[in-house]
């Protein structure tokens, strides 16, 4: 992630401040102030207090070199507390009170949002961090996003998922979608329902709860008496750690379950949930950068050839993620296939879903890819 902010910032930065010079008087130590607001309190903060930290990073080195066109990198934040309504608030202060130059989304989806409009008015180009389809209703030219959905961010994000169910043997025929009654947990159903309706899934259960909800109980008791062989939930982090254990708590019988759920990829939560995250299947994002792919494999090839002596060459091809991958293309359903690549929790796996031409030197996605 830190790599894709990198690269975003720079071009961000980059074609804002080239495309109007003289928009604000700049000396040659007036420093270059990038705007955000970011979650830094509430229910997305583990992960926001990592997205800081890959920009202050990001910072840091810039400076180091010498600036962005000449000129050192300030940023400017303000904690949205993990709340859509503070939004509007911090990025018109940022826009007209602290005149920054330029200004970046905070994460996610539900931050995103409500920023578009006040960013739109002000005619500023505006790069967002893992914002699900968010542009799909505004439409701006000037918006670019940094997650691997391509131009069709909706159905894109649950592929992966999808795809797993239909390798089940008996292959599932209902499905059952759930999510909250917010930005992002709306846009990842809407593309579920597209990817159900091309499996030919019947949706048997297909509700949202409110955000605040904190029993998730009774929505996972309603779901198992509509008994669904698939369940697929659009969560954020406080719901899906209270979906997690009201699925267990329930003993919710299902043969797949559950696809979108954010937060269960953190550190935070896998130490939290443990042990009650097996047999779930979710989603995570991934980059297969050629040059570690490369280092790695040196480096197994060196500790190989000290085992079986000075100047020998064991046998066999080099360990890594690269030979991993060519195996999965030879079998299909491996959890290493790039239609379906997984990372197991327990027993569980967590599907990263990469499109089947990527190649092994190519990225999942793009830090530019534009929303649909």
């Amino acid at each position: 992630m830190i790599k894709s902010l990198k690269c975003a910032l720079v071009l961000a930065a980059a074609a804002a401040l080239l495309a109007a010079p003289a928009a604000r008087p700049a000396g040659a130590a007036e420093p270059i102030r990038i705007g955000f607001g970011m979650a830094l309190t509430g229910g997305l903060a583990a992960n926001g207090k990592s997205a800081l930290v890959a920009m202050q990073i990001w910072r840091d080195d810039v400076n180091a070199k010498g600036g962005l066109l000449g000129r050192p990198v300030d940023l400017v934040f303000y904690d949205d507390q993990s709340n859509p309504s503070t939004v509007p608030g911090i990025y018109t202060k940022l826009l007209d009170v602290d005149k920054v130059d330029l200004v970046v989304g905070g994460y996610a989806t539900n931050m995103i949002a409500p920023a578009m409009p006040v960013v739109i008015q002000h005619n500023m180009a505006f790069i967002s961090l893992l914002g699900l389809a968010v542009n799909s209703e505004f439409h701006y030219p000037k918006y670019f996003a940094m997650i691997p959905t391509g131009p069709e961010p909706k159905p894109a994000f649950s592929k992966g998922f999808f795809e797993v169910a239909a390798a089940q043997e008996p292959k599932p025929k209902t499905i059952a979608i759930v999510g909250a009654d917010a930005e992002f947990a709306r846009n990842a159903a809407d593309g579920a329902r597209q990817n159900a309706k091309a499996a030919g899934l019947q949706i048997v259960y297909d509700k949202t709860y409110p955000p605040p909800t904190v029993d998730y109980t009774p929505i996972v008791r309603a779901i198992q008496a509509t008994n669904p062989d698939i369940l697929y939930v659009a969560s954020y982090p406080p719901d899906s750690a209270g979906m997690v254990r009201a699925i267990n708590e329930i003993g919710l019988n299902t043969k797949l379950c559950c696809g979108g759920m954010v937060g269960l990829q953190s550190a935070a939560l896998k130490t939290q949930l443990g042990p009650l995250l097996n047999g779930m299947v979710n989603y995570d994002f991934w980059l297969p950068a050629p040059t570690h792919l490369q280092d790695r494999g040196r480096r197994h090839q060196v500790r190989r050839e000290r085992r079986v002596g000075a100047g020998a060459r064991a046998p066999g091809p080099v360990p890594g993620r690269q030979g991993q991958r060519r195996r999965a293309v030879q079998e299909p359903g491996h959890p290493g296939d790039r239609r379906t690549t997984a990372i197991r929790v327990g027993q569980g796996e967590i599907p990263l879903h990469c499109r089947k031409e990527v190649r092994p030197s190519e990225a999942c996605g793009s830090a530019r890819s534009r929303a649909a």
